[in-house]
């Protein structure tokens, strides 16, 4: 019990954050969008992630209230460390709230400005999250290579979002903001491509612990599925893009799905390398978890919450599947 109770708890935060990249990725890239389109468009692209975009953001309350939880020491270390980037995404995903509730009810005359504060606030909450990621991964140790590997991620998870956004909109979107779609994914493609490349170059050189985890027999021979894989769903996505028609035509959805794949083999894999260290080489979960009554109380909670959160959110996408219709505050 007291070895397996920490490892259930870090596969119930490894879920939760991994959804919220993907639920909360979208509509952020759907928000760094929002500049380039007209603005009849920024109010289907906002329409488009209406009913979901709030209730995607209960994913990271949930990974990080199980942080907290199960394991309190690494909690504080690590939102130590982390202090500034975590304020300043908090500020940004406000920011993103009142810009969708303002854009609309202050009046025509300052819509344009809250279409810029959602896209500011969306910009800054994906930029934090890309540079919180690279911190965790070096270990929370600073130094120029550290801050170097951050800004890396700060960048490249970006352009992920990007991606995912151009997806969503290729699924709920419809006549000329589908076409700018396809465009946007264009543009967007290569730089998510080439962020995913240099992170894969760059993690295992600024962790020796990682690299021999992964180039090391066999363990190279059982982890080649990942990589290969990976490529696999960045060829889909660039043949999709290179025939457009395909994407106009109903198959938006695979764009989308291959994207969500790459982000689930990102973290298989990130997974692997740092598993059972919840700070990399510096603690590990079973140091860094509560007691075992402690883990015992509260699992009882999560098996009653985790299943409401999938049961609503299903259920939301499933009412509202289908394309975007004409956004209203009534």
């Amino acid at each position: 019990m007291e070895y397996w109770l920490p490892v259930v708890y870090m596969m119930i935060m490894g879920f939760a954050l991994l959804v919220y990249v993907i639920l909360d990725g979208y509509d952020l890239g759907v928000g760094m969008l929002l500049p380039l389109a007209d603005e009849g468009e920024k109010d289907t692209m906002v329409a488009s992630i209406g009913p979901f975009w709030d209730a995607n953001e209960t994913w990271i309350v949930l990974g990080i209230g199980v942080l907290l939880i199960a394991f309190p020491l690494a909690h504080g270390i690590i939102l130590s460390h982390l202090y500034i980037p975590v304020t300043l995404m908090l500020m940004g995903l406000i920011l993103r709230g009142v810009a969708f509730d303002l854009r609309v009810k202050a009046g025509d005359h300052r819509k344009r400005l809250w279409n810029k504060a959602f896209f500011a606030g969306s910009l800054l909450a994906s930029l934090c999250q890309g540079w919180m990621l690279g911190a965790w991964v070096t270990g929370l140790q600073g130094g120029a290579v550290g801050l170097f590997f951050a800004a890396l991620i700060a960048l490249a998870l970006p352009a992920l979002y990007l991606l995912l956004g151009c997806g969503w909109l290729l699924m709920k979107a419809e006549e000329t903001l589908l076409l700018k779609a396809v465009r946007w994914a264009q543009l967007a493609v290569w730089p998510m491509a080439a962020g995913l490349l240099l992170v894969s170059i760059a993690t295992p050189l600024v962790s020796d612990a990682i690299a021999a985890r992964w180039f090391t027999l066999p363990n190279m021979i059982l982890l080649a599925p990942i990589p290969l894989a990976t490529a696999a769903c960045l060829a889909l996505i660039a043949y999709l893009l290179g025939h457009p028609r395909l994407l106009l035509e109903g198959l938006g959805w695979a764009l989308f799905v291959a994207t969500v794949l790459i982000c689930i083999l990102a973290t298989l894999g990130l997974a692997y390398s740092v598993f059972p260290d919840v700070i990399i080489g510096r603690m590990d979960i079973w140091e860094a978890s509560a007691s075992v009554d402690s883990l015992l109380f509260t699992l009882v909670g999560i098996v009653i919450t985790l299943p409401v959160i999938l049961f609503y959110t299903v259920y939301v996408y499933r009412v509202f599947h289908g394309k975007a219709t004409a956004l209203s505050y009534d």
